[in-house]
């Protein structure tokens, strides 16, 4: 087990704080983590309605105030500082990959703090679903499909998928287990060929690192909290921060909050 592993979440925003860049997945296992967006108030009714069509890709766990860079989820935890590396967008453009964007904070952002797949491997850890990413100290496996988000204002974009390998008799269990958690994207959205996505190579992912599969694994995927990254590439919005790929901020909140009741 890593030493971000047996973190709690306090010590873990602490590790992302002081420098740590690294991928969260593993981290704090048994609490939520959360994707993060802040636009500016004028395209925040945007942003909230996109992510009401595109539940899936986007379930909003909390927003904040406009100005406000501290969250619920995470008392004492600052927006600003406290996810491992930031993406800084201006008119859809990438100008910038932090690892602190006090600099860059405005008195009119609202930011979505949106459920993570993250969330939900503990438990399929558990049920023995191997987590190759994880294994192999790699980013999880993100891609742009072929699907487009239901538009929302200005706000248009294809959703991502981030993707897991897992064993083909496992599948049926990945599935259950993640259907569970709605609010951190419940169950797969495809398993099997990613042509059906319009992925031509899961060797070469838009985000995150290339995970080797194993004999008999099958990729299963899932819908990803980047989707709005993909929104704010096609859109344009003058202005943005986000959490960079795989880099999430880790929550207060136990997974369980989120599973519903079987």
């Amino acid at each position: 087990m890593s030493a971000a592993a047996v973190l709690d979440p306090r010590e873990a925003r602490a590790r992302a704080r002081a420098g740590a860049t690294g991928p969260t997945a593993g981290w704090a296992p048994g609490h939520t983590q959360a994707n993060l967006i802040a636009v500016p108030a004028a395209w925040a009714y945007d942003v909230l309605l996109f992510c009401t069509r595109n539940p899936r890709p986007c379930p909003v766990l909390d927003v904040t105030d406009a100005g406000s860079w501290t969250t619920e989820l995470a008392p004492g935890a600052d927006l600003r500082t406290d996810v491992p590396r930031y993406r800084v967008w201006e008119h859809g453009r990438l100008v910038d990959e932090p690892t602190d964007v006090t600099p860059y904070w405005r008195g009119d952002l609202v930011s979505f703090l949106i459920g993570c797949s993250f969330t939900f491997e503990a438990s399929l850890a558990e049920a023995g679903v191997p987590m190759r990413h994880v294994e192999q100290g790699r980013n999880v496996s993100m891609y742009v499909t072929d699907r487009p988000c239901r538009p929302a204002g200005r706000l248009r974009g294809p959703m991502v998928v981030s993707m897991r390998h897992v064993p083909a008799d496992l599948v049926p269990a990945a599935r259950r287990i993640s259907g569970l958690l709605p609010a951190v994207h419940g169950a797969p959205v495809h398993a099997g060929d990613p042509a059906a996505l319009g992925i031509r190579d899961l060797d070469r992912p838009d985000f995150g690192d290339a995970v080797v599969a194993e004999p008999g694994d099958v990729p299963v995927f899932w819908a990803c909290g980047v989707t709005p990254q993909a929104a704010v590439m096609a859109s344009r919005p003058p202005f943005a921060l986000t959490h960079a790929p795989g880099r999430m901020l880790v929550t207060d909140v136990r997974d369980e909050r989120y599973r519903v009741a079987v």
